[in-house]
């Protein structure tokens, strides 16, 4: 299960949305996917969409893909954390916890005005990280799917 969250409306906080645009064009059966530019998950509809998770999907191992803000030395740089990502943490929102590990894409310097910073990040950085996102994790999920069977297989 793959959780991409974001908005368009904000070029820094559109990571989500693209790499699961990007993740959906695979047409892939390895995974679950929420979150893409024609139907994001954002803010307002976080909560509806995770109740919709549980619901549909008995105890799912949820990845969760966002943006962030962090130090200028980071920016370009993509996390992998085990745990929840906190979706708006950085802009003070209080939103609820997705995943069981994710991934950030650091966009920009967080620490002041991170609305302003997020509107006025560069679309090319951007549009990088979620191409490299999209195209690491569907070939990690790949190899994990290879190596379950093998080791089904076996047993």
């Amino acid at each position: 299960m793959v959780v991409c969250i974001g908005t368009d409306r904000s070029t820094g906080d559109a990571l989500g949305p693209l790499v699961g645009t990007a993740l959906s064009r695979y047409h892939s059966p390895l995974f679950t996917l929420y979150g893409t530019l024609d139907n994001p998950v954002h803010a307002v509809n976080l909560e509806e969409t995770l109740g919709l998770i549980r619901e549909q999907h008995q105890e799912p191992y949820v990845i969760g893909i966002d943006a962030c803000l962090g130090h200028s030395t980071s920016v370009g740089s993509i996390q992998v954390v085990e745990g929840p990502l906190r979706p708006g943490a950085g802009v003070n929102k209080q939103l609820p916890p997705v995943g069981d590990i994710h991934l950030t894409g650091i966009v920009n310097v967080g620490g002041f005005m991170e609305y302003f910073v997020l509107q006025n990040t560069r679309l090319s950085l951007v549009m990088r990280l979620s191409e490299i996102i999209a195209s690491s994790l569907f070939s990690a999920l790949k190899q994990w799917h290879t190596h379950s069977r093998s080791a089904a297989a076996l047993e």
